[in-house]
């Protein structure tokens, strides 16, 4: 070999060295860029899988919130309907005592209803022609010197009666008696139809 030729061809290996340092280097630099980025992708896929995970538990806590809300709204309209069914039959088997019983549950309401034993009494029609006149008299008795009357008009009345004394009625029909009454005492009855809450 020539000497030119032993140049070119110290020149060709020192100029491959160089390209095959080069090489290494951006090899080896693409690996640690690559590496980077992978471990910043495992990173933010684990921050993003931690988000989920948490936005997933909030969405399930609201949801079974909600399924609890629900389910005490549900129970409570259940409990509001039997309690309602309650006053219901207590004010039906009001209005069907027997005939005996229901007079006497009627005189010892106009006793309390009518004091100084003046007025005129109101029923239904149905009501006045069958235990109107025997109530009426058993409360006049109650009350020693009574001057309560049966009134020619009847009201659509469910039970129970209206006392009327100049322009003052006093309301005794059964269904306004049951309603005050469950003013008063819906929480008690409430507690013994559903005594665990």
């Amino acid at each position: 070999m020539n000497g030119i030729e032993r140049i070119t061809a110290r020149l060709d290996a020192d100029t491959q060295a160089e390209i095959d340092r080069i090489r290494e280097n951006a090899k080896a630099e693409a690996e640690k860029v690559a590496q980077g980025y992978r471990t910043q992708m495992e990173s933010e896929t684990a921050e993003l899988r931690e988000r989920s995970r948490r936005a997933a538990a909030e969405r399930e806590e609201r949801l079974v919130s909600a399924a609890q809300m629900e389910a005490r709204k549900t129970a409570l309209a259940a409990r509001q309907e039997m309690v309602d069914k309650a006053y219901a039959l207590a004010l039906e088997k009001l209005c069907s005592l027997p005939e005996e019983q229901y007079i006497q549950t009627v005189a010892a309401l106009l006793v309390q209803a009518a004091p100084d034993g003046k007025g005129e009494v109101i029923f239904s029609k149905e009501q006045r022609e069958r235990v109107g006149t025997a109530a009426v008299a058993l409360a006049n008795s109650r009350l020693g010197d009574g001057k309560l009357t049966v009134s020619a008009q009847t009201r659509p009345l469910k039970g129970g009666f209206i006392l009327s004394n100049g322009r003052v009625e006093v309301n005794c029909s059964f269904d306004t008696l049951v309603r005050l009454q469950r003013a008063e005492t819906a929480g008690e009855v409430a507690k013994r139809l559903f005594p665990q809450t």
